[in-house]
C-alpha cells in the first residue's frame, strides 16, 4: 500500500516527512518500508563483483562445546570428556557426539577446523570480531563499528536474483552483529522468527511471508501505477532534501516493485510445496527453518543466518545439551543431506559456529564457561574441498597444537565462496579503503 506519512520530526518545509513518504507493504516495524530495506540494491552499491553461490550461516550465539560435538576426548577423565559417548562417522576417524547422527551421515561431505583460535572471551567482542572481520564492540559498549559479512555481501554482490532480499536473518539475538553499520540500515538482513534473547546489532527489519503480499486489494497494475506516482512525487521534492536522502529512489522502487510482483519471495515462505515426508524430516523448529534456508537459497537469497538457540551452557551443560543439540542435530544434518540430493550444495556453502568454544573442565555447576582458545567449525559446500578434518588440539581440547585458524581465515573463508578476496575492500565512513578480512587466508586443505 502506498502511504503519506507524517510525524513532527524531520519535516520537510511543507509539512512532509523528510525521510518516507512511501511505503509499499508493510513490515511491522513503525513504518520500516520495503523501499527501505531495498536500498542494499541503490545506496553505494557497484556491484563490481558476480557470484553464483550463497551462504547458510548456522549461528550458535552463545559458543558451543567443542567437547561435546566435534573434537570429544573419550580417554579423559570425566570432568573433561563430558557426558556422552562419540559415534562413528561416514568420514573415516571422525567419532562425534552420540546426540548428532544426522550429522554423522553426511561428515563425508564436510570439513572439521578443529584448531579455531582467538583469544577474546568476551560475547560481543568476540561475535562482532567473527562475523563483521574487526574488532570493535563489548559487553560494555555494544555498538556495532563495522558492517557484518551479511551486509557486505549485499553491498557488493546483491541477491543471486532479483525479487528477494540479499539477506535473510532467523532467530537474530543474543550475541551476534548481523546488520550493515556504517553501510547502513537498507544493507541488513531481512528479519524474522524468534526473537526472545533480543538482537544485540539493534532493531532491525521484522516480517513474514505476509510483507511480500499484495495488500489491501492492490493488483499489480495498481501497484504499477503508485509506484509511477511516488516517482512523480518524490523528484518534486528532491530539490529540497539537503541530505540527499531520495538519491537512487527510482531504483529503490523498481527494487521493492520486483519483490511485490514477482511472487519469489513469499513463495519461498510456502512449505505446502514440500513433500510431507522431508517435512517430517526436518522437524518443526529449527528444522523448519533450515528448509526455509534451503528454500530462501532457491530463490536466489545470497546469504541466509539461522540461529539455533542459546548456547552459552554455564551449568547444567547435559540437560541443556540433552534438548537442543538434537534439534540442531536435524536442522543441520538433514539440510546437508538435502542440498547433496538436490544438487545445491556446491553452490552453497554451510557454516557452523558460534563466537567461542568451552572451558575443557565442567565447572561446579556442570557447566562449561568460555573458552576461545579452542573451538570446532563445520564446512559444507561451497565449492571447497570436503572430508576431512583441519588441525588439531592437545589432550583436553584447550588450544591448537597444528594448524591454528583465526577469525580473519573464517572471515576469508565466507568470502572465498562468494567470489571475493579478503583483500577486496569497500569504503568506511570517512570514504577510506579498507579491506574485507586483513590478513585472512582460506586454508589450503579446503582448496
Amino acid at each position: 500500500m502506498l502511504r503519506i506519512v507524517s510525524n513532527s520530526r524531520n519535516r520537510l518545509c511543507d509539512g512532509l516527512n523528510r525521510r518516507r513518504f512511501i511505503q509499499i507493504g508493510s513490515f511491522g516495524l513503525g513504518g520500516f518500508g520495503l523501499t527501505d530495506l531495498m536500498k542494499l540494491e541503490a545506496r553505494g552499491a557497484t556491484r563490481k563483483h558476480a557470484s553464483k553461490r550463497s551462504i547458510i550461516l548456522i549461528w550458535q550465539h552463545g559458543g558451543p562445546s567443542q567437547l561435546d560435538t566435534f573434537d570429544m576426548k573419550p580417554d579423559q577423565p570425566a570432568e573433561v570428556r563430558g557426558p556422552y559417548e562419540s559415534i562413528e562417522t561416514t568420514l573415516s576417524g571422525l567419532r562425534i557426539c552420540e546426540l548428532m547422527p544426522h550429522h554423522a551421515e553426511v561428515m563425508d561431505k564436510c570439513s572439521i577446523i578443529r584448531s579455531f583460535t582467538h583469544g577474546n572471551g568476551d560475547h560481543w567482542a568476540a561475535a562482532h570480531w567473527m562475523l563483521t572481520g574487526y574488532t570493535g564492540a563489548t559487553g560494555s559498549d555494544r555498538i556495532p563499528r563495522n558492517p557484518s559479512m551479511q551486509a557486505i555481501a549485499s553491498h557488493l554482490l546483491g541477491p543471486r536474483q532479483p525479487g528477494v532480499p540479499s539477506g535473510i536473518n532467523m532467530n537474530d539475538g543474543g550475541f551476534g552483529f548481523h546488520g550493515g553499520a556504517y553501510l547502513g540500515v537498507a544493507h541488513n538482513p531481512f528479519r524474522i522468527g524468534d526473537f526472545s534473547y533480543g538482537n544485540e546489532a539493534g532493531r532491525l527489519p521484522t516480517g513474514s511471508d505476509k510483507s511480500f503480499s499484495l495488500v489491501d486489494g492492490l493488483t499489480a497494475d495498481r501497484v504499477l501505477n503508485r509506484v509511477s506516482l511516488a516517482g512523480q512525487f518524490d523528484r518534486l521534492r528532491r530539490d529540497v532534501d539537503q541530505k540527499n536522502e531520495f538519491d537512487n529512489l527510482d531504483d529503490i522502487s523498481r527494487q521493492a516493485q520486483e519483490v511485490i510482483l514477482s511472487g519469489r519471495a513469499r513463495k519461498a515462505f510456502d512449505l505446502d510445496d514440500e513433500d510431507p515426508k522431508l517435512r517430517e524430516l526436518y522437524g518443526p523448529g529449527w528444522g523448519e527453518q533450515a528448509l526455509l534456508a534451503r528454500r530462501f537459497v532457491e530463490a536466489g537469497v545470497r546469504f541466509v543466518t539461522l540461529n539455533t538457540g542459546y548456547w552459552d551452557d554455564h551449568g547444567d551443560i547435559k540437560g541443556r545439551l540433552d534438548d537442543k543439540l538434537p534439534r540442531h542435530d536435524k536442522a543441520v544434518g538433514v539440510l546437508i543431506k538435502d542440498l547433496a540430493d538436490r544438487g545445491m550444495l556446491d553452490d552453497t556453502l554451510v557454516v557452523t559456529a558460534g563466537e567461542f568454544g568451552r572451558t575443557p573442565v565442567i565447572n561446579k555447576n556442570r557447566g562449561r564457561d568460555h573458552w576461545p582458545q579452542a573451538q570446532s567449525i563445520l564446512l559444507a559446500g561451497g565449492g571447497f574441498k570436503h572430508g576431512q578434518i583441519i588441525g588439531s588440539t592437545n589432550s583436553k581440547a584447550e588450544h591448537p597444537i597444528s594448524r591454528p585458524i583465526k577469525p580473519a581465515d573464517f572471515n576469508a573463508i565466507i568470502y572465498s565462496a562468494l567470489g571475493l578476496k579478503p583483500d577486496h575492500t569497500i569504503n568506511d565512513l570517512t570514504g577510506r579503503p579498507i579491506h574485507l578480512a586483513p590478513d585472512g587466508e582460506v586454508p589450503s586443505e579446503l582448496l
